[in-house]
């Protein structure tokens, strides 16, 4: 046999016995313990519970891990409606033409039989069914095979022949790859909230292939938590230079991290050249704007801020990839909690939660929304796509209420009616956008009602703001009156007596700079007017509040 010849069957050799390799893929059916009639919500019924049952997590068992493999496969057929139609067809889920149920990758399948220079025939009990790929030997490095052999490879093998071409093939980065230059970097890897690994190289270096191997498995591993690129240094010199990515004798690999920074900045790999060790560290460089709650403070967490508030509730010791994911996309839009609880915790059924893991959220106004119980996903991808759906249609919620309430805010100051200040209306008239707050706190009814009158009177006056100012005394200020001996630790945030020897008084709070003005004197027309006049054309001095004041 000449060498061309041996080559050649190697190579088929080589596909036999991958084909076969493929053949003996576990029926998903068999897997999962559910019958080929059964419905979406058996199998996913099926695939939830075995999961969590064969979870390298939780089950340390001999087999579990390579069990908990199978069935994410089979779960990943079955749940496709066209993966599933094609392996009840063709016994394969990608439906590759001639691999009927019976015939070679089918399940009735057992084996080739195959000699150079003849068909490939089914070698399974009642062989009459058989495919066949003409071919002869040809002289040198030619062949006639009717098309090429890369394309054979490529057909048969999918990704894995592309690896088994690369050994001797032209270096190229892999598909999963995005080629980054100067704007794609600005445009959507920089502050953009998600996660890159990014590989900096020049065509010259060797070993790249290595390493783009080793970061392709990352990808595929860690798909939906982060992407991939790659910098030709060759190609996009200024780009590296500017960055200090510039590789001198081997590629670079580097995490686009918000670890050590809220704003994001590159952060370079210099462990192993191992698929473990770079993957924990791009797991350990995955957003972490998700602020971890302890259980006993599940009260304090619907209080009123300038965002809405979004806290998952869940077994876990440690916050999930997908909710670090999510921090991160959604961190300038919503703030994000996430608290370790279990069913059997009766603040989980205070909160209104019937099933776990659960996402609880509260507008800016403090208003709750369950937003999901019993959560599943599928995987990473899928999850951050599925809760980002959520999440969108929570903060589209949140804006139209804010903006709903402002506008309220804003009539009944126009129509000189004070409102009383609660945590449903407390953003829109003391939250950050108001410059100033003037806050009638009260003990008794008369008291409010004399706050209320006089506060309504001032309210429909012009008065002048401080030099170069510009707006309208209106635009610069809200009035709102408070219940003190209802709200008293609301008080304590501006003095640690919480004023409570007195009936009435009026508090000047600027939200933005978190400081304040006292006015506890005779609540005359005249005086109120005075006072809140010197407010506003800076004639009296704020100090700064102890804490933030947040109402009950």
């Amino acid at each position: 046999m000449n060498r061309s010849a041996t080559t050649l069957f190697i190579i088929f050799a080589t596909l036999c016995f991958v084909l076969e390799f493929e053949a003996k893929t576990i029926d998903p059916y068999k897997v999962l313990g559910v019958d080929k009639t059964a419905s979406q919500r058996e199998i996913q019924k099926a695939f939830h519970k075995l999961s969590l049952q064969y979870h390298p997590d939780k089950n340390k068992a001999k087999g579990a891990q390579e069990k908990f493999a199978q069935i994410n496969n089979a779960y990943e057929i079955l749940s496709d409606e066209q993966k599933r139609k094609n392996y009840d067809l063709y016994g394969d889920e990608k439906g590759n033409p001639g691999f009927e149920a019976g015939h070679p990758g089918g399940p009735g399948h057992s084996g080739f039989n195959f000699r150079p220079g003849e068909q490939w025939s089914s070698g399974g009990q009642g062989g009459s069914n058989s495919f066949s790929f003409s071919f002869g030997g040809g002289s040198g490095d030619s062949n006639s095979f009717g098309f090429g052999l890369d394309d054979l490879l490529g057909n048969f093998f999918g990704d894995f022949g592309s690896s088994f071409r690369s050994q001797s093939g032209p270096k190229s980065s892999p598909k999963s790859f995005k080629a980054i230059n100067s704007n794609i970097y600005k445009k959507e890897i920089v502050d953009e909230g998600m996660t890159w690994l990014l590989l900096s190289y020049t065509p010259s270096l060797k070993g790249i292939q290595q390493f783009e191997s080793t970061i392709e498995e990352i990808s595929s591993t860690l798909q939906g938590a982060l992407k991939v690129g790659s910098i030709n240094c060759e190609k996009e010199v200024s780009l590296c230079k500017e960055l200090g990515i510039y590789p001198r004798k081997a590629p670079r690999i580097f995490v686009y991290s918000y670890k050590e920074n809220e704003k994001g900045s590159l952060v370079e790999y210099g462990g192993n050249l191992a698929v473990k060790d770079l993957k924990a560290f791009c797991q350990q460089h995955l957003p972490g704007f998700s602020k971890r709650i302890d259980l006993n403070q599940l009260d304090q967490v619907g209080t009123t801020g300038k965002l809405p508030r979004v806290l998952l509730l869940s077994s876990k010791k440690n916050t999930p990839v997908i909710w670090r994911v999510l921090s991160g996309l959604y961190r300038k839009r919503i703030t994000f909690g996430d608290v370790e609880v279990h069913d059997s915790d009766l603040r989980v059924e205070k909160l209104g939660v019937d099933a776990l893991p659960a996402i609880v959220g509260w507008l800016p106004n403090g208003e709750k929304v369950i937003l999901k119980t019993g959560v599943f996903v599928k995987d990473v991808k899928s999850g951050v796509q599925d809760l980002s759906n959520i999440l969108d249609s929570f903060e589209k919620v949140s804006k139209k209420k804010t903006s709903s309430q402002s506008k309220k805010a804003q009539a009944d100051s126009e129509d000189g009616h004070i409102q009383l200040l609660s945590r449903s209306n407390f953003e829109a008239l003391c939250g950050e956008k108001t410059p100033v707050c003037i806050i009638g706190a009260f003990r008794s009814s008369k008291a409010r009602e004399k706050l209320e009158s006089r506060l309504s009177l001032v309210s429909q006056m012009s008065l002048s703001r401080k030099p170069n100012g510009g707006g309208s005394s209106r635009d610069s200020i809200s009035y709102a009156v408070l219940d003190a001996a209802k709200q008293q630790s609301f008080l304590n945030a501006f003095d640690k007596t919480g004023y409570k020897s007195s009936d009435k008084l009026l508090i000047a709070y600027k939200p933005r700079k978190g400081k304040f003005a006292v006015f506890m004197g005779d609540m005359t027309i005249e005086e109120v007017e005075n006072f809140i006049s010197s407010v506003l054309s800076g004639d009296i001095p704020f100090r700064e509040t102890y804490k933030k004041p947040v109402l009950k």
